[in-house]
């Protein structure tokens, strides 16, 4: 009863924002080194921005920050002065971004080949989605749960509109479990390469090069997470 309750509000929290990012759109150059976004599941800011890495295929490094983590939040506080978010670094613009909007446009100004999609522009109604479709989870992902660092980043295979990996990414973050993020949209020209190398066509996938792990399925993988990294208060 509680999996299917978890599954069917993490599908209702989809259906809030419409399912944006479930698809690849119009792509631009692409980056020729990885983004870092400093964010945390739970926020509707920070949703629509994963939602823009989803719609333009983007790779990125994500750093969790849950409410009282002692790692990611202290970073960002250091590097722009606010710990605020969602907060962008690009490399290859040199720029760092607060403010999700403007983390958007950069986005789509930099990668893309067409306009802001409408659901993620500013105003009242398309931020009272996001919200909806974090009011919907509960808090997951909001607040840190004590784990151990790994001593290297995960790697997640995912998308933003899929429910299933929106329950792994609450557990990565709020045990501030650092991963690359791979998006693999509908759409997205890496599905082959990630077939390749998972051996089919289904996210999430994580794999743990801390321990040569690799799973699909998301109770396995939120599992995993809980046996490996999170620790007793």
């Amino acid at each position: 009863m509680v999996r299917t309750f978890d599954v069917l509000s993490a599908y209702a929290a989809s259906a809030a924002r419409l399912a944006v990012g479930l698809a690849v759109g119009a792509l631009g150059p692409r980056p020729g080194k990885l983004l870092a976004l400093y964010e945390f599941e739970g926020c509707p800011f920070c949703r629509k921005v994963r939602e823009a890495l989803s719609i333009l295929d983007l790779d990125a490094m994500i750093f969790p920050c849950p409410k009282n983590g002692p790692r990611f939040r202290e970073q960002v506080k250091a590097r722009g002065g606010k710990a605020q978010f969602p907060y962008l670094v690009d490399p290859n613009t040199d720029s760092a971004l607060y403010e999700s909007d403007d983390i958007i446009r950069h986005l789509f100004e930099n990668y893309g080949a067409g306009p802001v999609p409408a659901l993620l522009s500013g105003g009242v109604f398309h931020n009272a989605t996001a919200g909806l479709a974090s009011l919907v989870r509960g808090g997951r992902g909001v607040y840190y749960r004590k784990a151990r660092a790994p001593e290297h980043p995960l790697e997640l295979y995912s998308f933003e509109a899929s429910p299933y990996c929106r329950i792994v990414r609450e557990v990565l973050s709020s045990l501030e479990l650092p991963y690359h993020l791979h998006n693999v949209a509908k759409g997205s020209p890496g599905r082959r390469t990630f077939v390749e190398r998972s051996g089919k066509m289904q996210v999430p996938w994580l794999f743990d090069p801390n321990t040569n792990t690799a799973l699909f399925e998301s109770a396995d993988i939120a599992r995993y997470l809980e046996r490996t990294y999170a620790e007793s208060t």
